[in-house]
This record gives structure tokens, C-alpha cells and sequence, in this order.
């Protein structure tokens, strides 16, 4: 699997033009599944920066209550993110697509800084760039204080194992 993922990468590489962020819409089920994939691997870095670099300079978000616009103020709002939501790990799962629209469902589970772990549960709606990045995020998000022993998300910090079970497998 991580050899087809490498050479789906190679692929692209040869395949779009400069500034790009393949696959580009309208999507396919395989192409959305790629894209919330994709989008699942880059928040597990849990850098801030190069997140940001998947939207578009001018995307617009909701995240739960808070509105923001542009690179910069997602890029900040994810810094302060991760330093509040310490140890986290998120799995993402298509729901729906058309035309240049996905939409997913996530589950991430993270702890405070007093050791107290959250499973926070949600629904994203995205829209796409022509060039594939992404210009709008709505999502809406609610937090289940769980203990230690009832963690589902237990991969070293990083990438989601592909044997790792997704949230229909974990009955999420």
C-alpha cells in the first residue's frame, strides 16, 4: 500500500502543473477518498505550517465558533490548536462528494494539559480551488471527555498506519 501511495504520488508530481495540490475536482469517489486521506496525514504532522499550505491564501473557515480567513490565521489557529490538544491523533472518513465538494466525518483524540483525554467527534464540509486547495471549511465539532482505557487511536504520533482500523471499522 505505501508503495502504491508513492508512486500515486510520483504520478502527480508529473501529472499537475506548479501550485497545484492534486486530485483536483471534480472528484471521484477514489479521488475524494484521496483528498480526506491526504488531508488526514497532513493534520497528524501537527504542523501547523505546512497544514495551512493545503488552503487556498484567501480559504475561509468555521471551526466550531470561530471564524477565520487566510493562511496566516490558520496557521496561528492551529499553533494554539496543538498546544492545547496535546497527543493528538485524528482519523478522517469520506461522507459525500460532488462536483468540487467533499464532505467528511472525524474523530480525534487528544489530552490537556492536566492529563484529562477527549475524543472530539465531527463533520467537515469542503469546497475546492479549481487547483485543488482547498478555499472553504465548515466544521462543526463536540468533545467526550473518555479515560486513558477507552483510547481507540493508539499508533505512534505521525501518520495513521493503513492496518490501523478507520472510525466505521471502530464503530465510531
Amino acid at each position: 500500500m505505501a508503495e502504491q501511495r508513492e508512486e500515486l504520488h510520483e504520478d502527480h508530481r508529473e501529472d499537475h502543473r506548479e501550485g497545484e495540490r492534486p486530485p483536483l475536482p471534480p472528484f471521484t469517489e477514489e479521488t475524494a477518498r484521496q483528498k480526506a486521506r491526504a488531508a488526514e496525514d497532513a493534520w497528524n504532522t501537527r504542523d501547523p505550517r505546512r497544514v495551512a499550505l493545503a488552503y487556498t491564501p484567501d480559504s475561509r473557515w468555521r471551526n466550531r465558533a470561530e471564524f477565520l480567513t487566510g493562511r496566516e490565521a490558520i496557521a496561528a489557529f492551529l499553533t494554539r490548536k496543538w498546544q492545547r490538544e496535546l497527543d493528538y491523533r485524528l482519523i478522517k472518513e469520506l461522507w459525500a462528494y460532488d462536483g468540487d465538494r467533499i464532505a467528511v466525518r472525524f474523530a480525534y483524540e487528544w489530552h490537556d494539559d492536566a492529563g484529562r483525554w477527549f475524543r472530539s467527534y465531527g463533520n467537515e464540509n469542503w469546497e475546492f480551488a479549481p487547483d485543488g486547495l482547498m478555499a472553504r471549511r465548515h466544521a462543526s465539532i463536540n468533545d467526550l471527555p473518555i479515560t486513558a482505557g477507552e483510547r481507540l487511536f493508539h499508533w505512534p504520533l505521525g501518520r495513521r498506519p493503513d492496518d490501523h482500523p478507520g472510525l466505521t471499522e471502530l464503530g465510531l
